[in-house]
């Protein structure tokens, strides 16, 4: 699977994991409208595509559309990649009817449509240059050797090192991870926990 370099924004969760099992990466929902709303996530989308640019992908619908066009707006400033669905009439599978514009959204896309997507968009992969090895990536196992998983204190290390990192403590595990291969190396982040360690 390939691992694409830029933050990807989708709608939901489900747009999530259909890009998920296409390739790795960042990938972020907006949660629909409600990002609007969301200065921290906002503050921590600019923070990681200000590092690794950012592609948006939403649906096609109208919605979708006015998304994309809000976002433009707020991240006007940063490189803006931007990757289309085809329309394609239908209903996903999980819903009991079809949107008001009888329009299948990214959840609904086949692999390829949604690869050639952001490939068309101009999506950089890391295979396509030298970029982070596997043995290269901060994983929950460094977490766990640093005490920031799996210890006693582990959540309120975790929650103090994040505000160190000035990120938004409500970050899952996973996606603490996700954030901090998107903007630090292995070794930028160790030597992150031995300055903060003090801190902590």
């Amino acid at each position: 699977m390939k691992h694409i370099n830029e933050v990807i924004l989708v709608e939901g969760r489900y747009d999530k994991n259909a890009v998920l099992q296409v390739v790795c990466g960042t990938v972020i929902e907006t949660s629909g409208f409600s990002i609007f709303n969301e200065k921290e996530k906002l503050k921590l989308i600019r923070r990681l595509a200000g590092k690794n640019g950012l592609i948006i992908l939403t649906d096609s619908d109208r919605a979708g559309f006015f998304i994309r066009g809000k976002l433009k707006g707020i991240f006007g400033d940063l490189k803006i990649k931007n990757a289309y669905i085809p329309d394609i009439p239908g209903k996903e599978k999980r819903k009991k009817s079809s949107s008001s514009e009888n329009k299948l959204g990214v959840e609904a896309m086949h692999h390829d449509i949604i690869l050639n997507s952001l490939k068309l968009a101009g999506a950089t992969f890391s295979d396509e240059k030298p970029g982070i090895t596997i043995n290269d990536k901060i994983t929950k196992t460094d977490l766990y050797d640093k005490g920031l998983t799996g210890k006693k204190d582990s959540a309120k290390k975790r929650r103090d090192f994040m505000k160190i990192l000035d990120l938004p403590e409500r970050l899952s595990t996973n996606g603490f991870i996700d954030v901090l291969n998107a903007l630090y190396t292995k070794q930028e982040f160790l030597t992150l926990c031995e300055k903060s360690i003090y801190n902590m």
